[in-house]
């Protein structure tokens, strides 16, 4: 494979998926389930594929929250069933690319799903929770909403081998979220909102990535941080080869830009508080991170 059509198609795969944690219609359909945070929502949403699972298996599975973060989640199946929240998940995607015209015809989404399928298909799952879960559900019937289900699995696929090679560098919950926000690649604002990590755990997480050279002690990064951090990813990208492999380079690559068009209709609307990044853009300073 060629790792950089494997990056580009990991990053329009994350970017296609990521609108349903920045749309209106989520929390509207959480509300009608009586659950009205962010937090619980948010958690009951993307963990309904592993059903009724106590947070502490979220917590696990997520990796990057802190546990009073996920403990909010407490509740969630007693207001309504994991299949209950599944299908409300569905229901505001698909209220939300009516919204913003997602410009997919059906012979694209055809087209989108002859190569996604097979993958989606014969992905080795092995120590890929979330992915499995998501294969496991069934697909919903409208074809645009049933394409960005399958770009889920492959989306937590790589965030099931992110979290394995994270684990393999000695890099903890609280450290990768540090790491990410300081070279630019996640807001802190919002990772400090959302992981719900303290002054005292942003420190000891500081201090322990300066002492490997990676952030200074400020908690600005450093070429050796900035360098360390790009290797994560590539042991990301090798371990997410295999994926792409059984339909080759070229399926790969229209398969990007296939489904770019769902991130651009959700950008064109102002869906994202921060930049985003694709195959065609640059990472976002650090300091505008910040």
């Amino acid at each position: 494979m060629d790792m950089h059509a494997v990056r580009e198609v990991s990053l329009a795969i994350n970017a296609a998926h990521l609108f349903i944690y920045f749309i209106p219609e989520a929390p509207q359909e959480a509300a009608k389930l009586g659950v009205t945070e962010y937090g619980p929502a948010y958690f009951a949403f993307r963990s309904a594929p592993m059903g009724a699972v106590p947070w502490q298996v979220t917590l696990a599975a997520f990796y990057s929250f802190s546990a009073r973060s996920v403990r909010a989640m407490e509740g969630v199946w007693d207001t309504a069933t994991p299949g209950q929240w599944q299908a409300a998940r569905f229901a505001a995607v698909d209220r939300a690319v009516r919204r913003v015209s997602v410009s997919l015809t059906a012979d694209r989404i055809a087209e989108a799903r002859s190569p996604i399928d097979p993958v989606v298909a014969s992905a080795d799952y092995a120590g890929k929770t979330m992915a499995a879960a998501n294969a496991s559900v069934p697909l919903p019937p409208d074809p645009l909403v049933a394409l960005w289900q399958q770009i889920t699995v492959l989306r937590e696929w790589r965030g099931d081998a992110h979290v394995t090679v994270l684990a393999a560098n000695d890099l903890g919950p609280c450290d990768c979220n540090v790491l990410q926000t300081a070279t630019g690649h996640f807001p802190e604002a919002i990772a400090r909102a959302t992981r719900l990590w303290n002054d005292e755990e942003v420190a000891a997480a500081t201090a322990r990535l300066a002492a490997r050279g990676w952030l200074n002690a400020d908690g600005t990064t450093t070429e050796t941080g900035i360098a360390a951090r790009e290797r994560i990813e590539v042991e990301t990208d090798e371990h997410c080869a295999a994926l792409w492999t059984p339909i080759g380079d070229t399926n790969v690559r229209r398969l990007t830009s296939l489904i770019t068009p769902i991130h651009d209709a959700f950008t064109a609307a102002g869906t994202y508080p921060f930049h985003v990044e694709t195959a065609d853009t640059q990472p976002a300073d650090p300091q505008t991170a910040r």
